[in-house]
């Protein structure tokens, strides 16, 4: 008999695996019904909403469908995920977002990726391509991305040249609105540029979701807070005649400052002595210019470091929140409101005695007392230039042949004192600077983005408030070459340390998005947030 029971036993397993080979997706019924169709095709053409049996169109914030059940057999769902999750998945990260994504699916044999990939590329093309009035081409982009605790996709618009729907297929276990990873739609300005969250979609089980890739589609996958689940779909988009763009947005930059007058004495009441001596300085010099950059600890004097702290913690400062969502996501001091103690802050890094200190430590031309190099007139003049937003997609990241190395040895010509010809250099301005007093917390961060003015800089952060803050909760500021992943520096945050960067023409920097590890490891401590001042400083 036990014979018997193992004989039983083998036919079984083989009787399942020729079932599960044999599966054939089928698409949901609802999309061959006629009145489907036609309600369908109406309410996309007029841009309004339409909901019957499992399909829900809705227009606002921009078109957007949801087909419930979209295999009628629920074993092939499932088969088809268990094929997934045995993909090998590889890490991403940067900027934009933190996820696992798979290779393109298009060439995988499995039997139920290729079933899926059949009824998406023909049969779901077809009717999409009906109903939406679009011709849409053979090509379809897929693949499958898995998100875990605290991987995100931040705000982007999906926009490519020649994609014209989106499309998620999720493959999750029952999810919650407090598991996180949901769907969020953003409204637009007048300028084309993402407002707010104005509707959440929960991912659910054996459900796509499409949209129209247009000018408006900002959305993104907000943070997975659970541990115990995973965030799976098929992703992809199909691909058309994109959808006339209007011109970008381009934001007015920020006003630069010119140094301010005040008493010497506040370099000494504020700056640790250390920073003051002359050979001291030298040093820093020395090794700055080796690596175009340096942190310097301890940077403020105790007490006045201690007044600073008492001061961003208990003193009710205004804090703005920054926009827009693509581009960053953090909260800013206004500065006509501050305590005494953080205005006195402000205007020692204003001050033209702190200018002359960066002097002194970087050898930068930041003030007419210091010998600095002198620099060609087209340097630090260019213009807004295409950056890594417009080749980023939220599933691939940043990619080209930027140039990573350092340009403080490659600038041509000597600085202000130069003995060039005057038709030959356009004389500089005085050395300027551009500030902000920044508080972070869980959801903040800023993108790459292509609005950003490309040119030599001194970056400037002194990091407030951050005792016991971990890099892996984000909120470090991350230094890439202009079309590279990889990353040049890293800056992560440290108590009363000044960091200084170098930055040449090439090099853009992001903050880190800050994740739900910030909350959760340090619920019961009095903070869950840093501060830093952040000043950039033009020759």
């Amino acid at each position: 008999m036990s014979t018997k029971r193992r004989s039983n036993g083998t036919n079984k397993g083989k009787s399942v695996k020729k079932s599960k080979e044999g599966e054939v997706a089928v698409i949901s019924s609802d999309l061959k019904d006629d009145v489907i169709r036609n309600g369908m095709k109406d309410a996309w053409r007029k841009k309004t909403s339409f909901s019957q049996g499992g399909v829900q169109l809705d227009c606002d914030p921009f078109p957007h469908c949801m087909i419930r059940n979209f295999v009628q057999n629920e074993s092939f769902v499932e088969n088809l995920r268990d094929e997934l999750l045995h993909l090998n998945f590889h890490s991403k990260s940067n900027d934009l977002y933190k996820f696992q994504q798979s290779d393109d699916l298009k060439k995988r044999k499995e039997h139920h990726i290729s079933e899926i990939r059949s009824l998406l590329f023909h049969q779901f093309r077809s009717w999409l391509s009906e109903v939406l009035g679009v011709d849409l081409e053979p090509t379809v982009d897929i693949s499958c991305a898995k998100y875990e605790h605290t991987d995100t996709l931040l705000c982007h618009d999906d926009e490519l040249e020649g994609r014209r729907v989106a499309f998620i297929l999720y493959l999750v276990t029952p999810w919650d609105l407090s598991d996180g990873g949901t769907l969020d739609l953003y409204n637009t300005n007048e300028h084309y540029e993402p407002v707010s969250i104005v509707k959440s979609l929960l991912p659910s089980w054996n459900t796509l979701l499409f949209f129209e890739v247009s000018p408006v589609s900002f959305h993104q996958v907000s943070e997975v807070l659970t541990d115990e689940k995973c965030r799976l779909s098929l992703s992809g988009w199909f691909h058309g005649l994109s959808l006339q763009r209007p011109l970008r947005y381009t934001e007015p930059g920020a006003p630069r400052h010119t140094h301010v007058l005040a008493d010497e004495t506040l370099l000494f009441e504020w700056v640790n002595e250390t920073y003051m001596d002359p050979l001291y300085q030298a040093q820093v010099q020395q090794e700055f210019e080796d690596t175009s950059e340096i942190r310097l600890p301890n940077f403020l004097q105790e007490e006045k470091y201690t007044q600073v702290i008492e001061a961003l913690r208990l003193a009710e400062i205004q804090w703005e929140r920054t926009g827009p969502p693509n581009k960053r996501c953090y909260a800013r001091a206004q500065l006509q409101n501050l305590p005494s103690c953080l205005k006195e802050c402000w205007d020692l890094l204003m001050s033209e005695a702190f200018f002359l200190l960066l002097s002194n430590l970087t050898g930068l031309s930041l003030h007419a007392l210091a010998a600095g190099d002198e620099e060609s007139d087209s340097e630090g003049q260019e213009g807004p230039t295409d950056g890594q937003e417009g080749q980023r997609d939220g599933q691939e990241g940043p990619s080209g042949t930027g140039d990573g190395e350092d340009n403080r040895n490659h600038r041509d010509g000597q600085g202000p004192s130069s003995t060039s010809s005057s038709t030959e250099k356009t004389p500089k301005g005085p050395p300027v600077c551009v500030g902000e007093l920044r508080r972070w917390s869980h959801g903040d961060y800023t993108l790459l983005h292509d609005s950003v003015k490309r040119e030599f800089a001194l970056d400037l952060l002194l990091h407030l408030g951050c005792t016991g803050w971990k890099a892996e909760f984000g909120g470090f500021t991350s230094y890439i070459a202009h079309d590279e992943d990889e990353e040049l520096l890293t800056v992560y945050p440290e108590e009363n340390s000044l960091a200084l960067v170098y930055r040449d023409k090439e090099t853009l920097k992001f903050i880190k998005h800050i994740n739900h590890n910030s909350v959760q490891e340090n619920e019961h401590a009095a903070f869950t947030h840093f501060y830093d001042f952040s000043f950039t400083y033009y020759e």
